[in-house]
């Protein structure tokens, strides 16, 4: 075999195992190890965590939401971190309710610094941590809190809801179910890789070395790997948030958290040994290293199939393939609001995403490490 058909073969299986085969190995790997969690009707105390940067417009609307949640009051504490806003933000939270202790970063330094300053001044056990434009339902903490019944359990995720404002599932819509699926059967396998940002809660004792300058919801779940503990989804904890006003900034958005997810990553090479750490080694690479590879195998795949299509139809078609399906994706890109037929929709999300994950390895090559973030407008 000719060493460019190794390079596309290897690339193609690199690509079908990250999208296919690393679920297909899980789900046959939940029939014969399945992690149940001993939920439990406990009530410890929560710090429940919203970190903002010039949110006046949606912050009024979050606090309330928070206030709402059936907990008991005296036992939680809700607490705005302000990334140093330069807008409204901290008077609103001042004045809006006694209840709620706003801690503001003296400068600007990403949404993990400020989430730093309120781990330092919270009390629970358990700390809740959720992004103002998510909306979480009135058992949503309720439902969180009883995973951490079970011992083995040292960080939990809700489920995420992404709906747009007619409440239409798009292509965002299936990977986000894609994901949560995903996450479903690694949390029954073993251990989640990585939390819904949005609004996750771990045990306070994973939050001692607190991480300023790394992605909160992935570093906490290897935190907890590292101390013998797993990550794992509540079916019954729902985050909800809408699509963004303005949908073509969502690659942005992507590029921005793989570039946050690469970092913490690279910070954290030594669980990816599986002499060590075994099932969740393996998990680690296939859910985020070969995934976050993808754009390389495509690009692989493209160049050695028109190469050896040369001399060969078989690999002229692949090739052909390949260019129908990117010229799918664009047209799917240019006319996003005149297609919404799923067989352009996945072409074009599937390109977008890949590029994203490709820009994101260039920013952090060049040493951008993504830590400032602006809020999405929803």
């Amino acid at each position: 075999m000719k060493l460019m058909e190794w390079v596309f073969w290897i690339s193609a299986g690199g690509v079908l195992y990250a999208y296919f085969g690393y679920p297909c190995a899980l789900y046959l790997l939940s029939m014969v190890r399945n992690q149940i969690v001993k939920r439990g009707d406990i009530e410890p105390h929560v710090s429940f965590i919203i970190t903002a940067h010039n949110e006046e417009a949606r912050i009024v609307n979050k606090i309330d939401n928070t206030l709402s949640l059936s907990y008991p009051r005296e036992k939680f504490q809700i607490i705005v971190a302000s990334d140093c806003s330069t807008d409204q933000t901290d008077d609103i939270v001042r004045r809006h309710s006694p209840r709620v202790t706003l801690v503001r970063s003296p400068r600007r330094a990403g949404k993990e610094a400020a989430q730093k300053l309120a781990v330092e001044a919270s009390v629970g056990e358990i700390l809740v941590f959720s992004d103002v434009a998510t909306i979480v339902p009135e058992d949503g903490v309720s439902n969180l809190v009883r995973n951490f019944a079970d011992p083995s359990v040292g960080c939990v995720s809700s489920v995420d809801r992404f709906i747009d404002a007619d409440g239409r599932v798009s292509g965002e819509g299936m990977y986000v179910k894609y994901e949560m699926f995903l996450r479903d059967l690694e949390g029954h396998v073993n251990s989640l890789v990585g939390l819904s940002g949005s609004f996750f809660a771990t045990r306070r004792s994973l939050c001692q070395t607190w991480a300023p300058d790394l992605q909160s919801d992935f570093n906490t779940v290897l935190n907890a790997v590292r101390a013998g503990l797993r990550g794992v989804t509540d079916p019954h904890s729902i985050g909800y948030y809408r699509n963004l006003a303005d949908e073509r900034k969502e690659f942005d958005r992507k590029v921005r958290t793989v570039t946050r997810g690469i970092s913490v990553l690279m910070r954290n090479w030594t669980l990816l040994n599986p002499l060590t750490y075994g099932l969740f080694a393996w998990q680690l690479a296939s859910h985020k290293l070969l995934r976050w590879s993808v754009p390389f195998f495509l690009i692989a795949m493209l160049l050695s199939s028109g190469m050896l299509g040369i001399d060969s139809p078989v690999y002229l078609g692949f090739f052909g393939l390949q260019v129908g399906f990117y010229f799918v994706a664009v047209i799917g890109y240019v006319g996003k609001d005149r297609w919404q037929s799923s067989i352009i929709k996945i072409p074009c999300f599937f390109m977008l995403v890949n590029l994203s994950i490709l820009k994101a390895w260039i920013r952090y090559v060049t040493g951008d490490r993504a830590v400032v973030w602006q809020p999405s407008v929803r």
